[in-house]
């Protein structure tokens, strides 16, 4: 099957979204609907400079709200996905899908 070009699903991936670290603090924040950053930075193996660095990508780009505050004594940080995070994450998980079934038929969309 030949697709339009530039149609082929890969060119659907979000890049802010797509890359790993980000993709991985999406996912758990979508399941947790608020997610501490601790929780968070053990979760995904990070260094808190690291899941500082990405989040300030996502908050830039709209798709997370930081929340500073307290719990007891001890300063936390939140976060939670905004709508437009939420429609990112739902379709960067729609171009994948279609990328997996691409691969599942067997198809190729390149005409070779």
């Amino acid at each position: 099957m030949i697709a339009e070009p530039g149609q082929h699903p890969v060119n659907g991936l979000d890049d802010v979204v797509h890359q790993r670290v980000r993709l991985g603090i999406l996912t758990v924040a979508h399941q947790a609907r608020r997610v501490e950053f601790g929780f968070l930075r053990t979760a995904l193996g990070l260094t808190a400079g690291n899941l500082s660095q990405h989040l300030a990508v996502l908050e830039k780009a709209g798709l997370i709200d930081v929340e500073k505050g307290y719990e007891g004594k001890r300063a936390r940080t939140w976060l939670s996905l905004t709508p437009a995070g939420h429609r990112a994450l739902q379709d960067e998980v729609t171009q994948l899908k279609r990328l997996i079934h691409q691969i599942e038929q067997g198809g190729s969309e390149s005409g070779s």
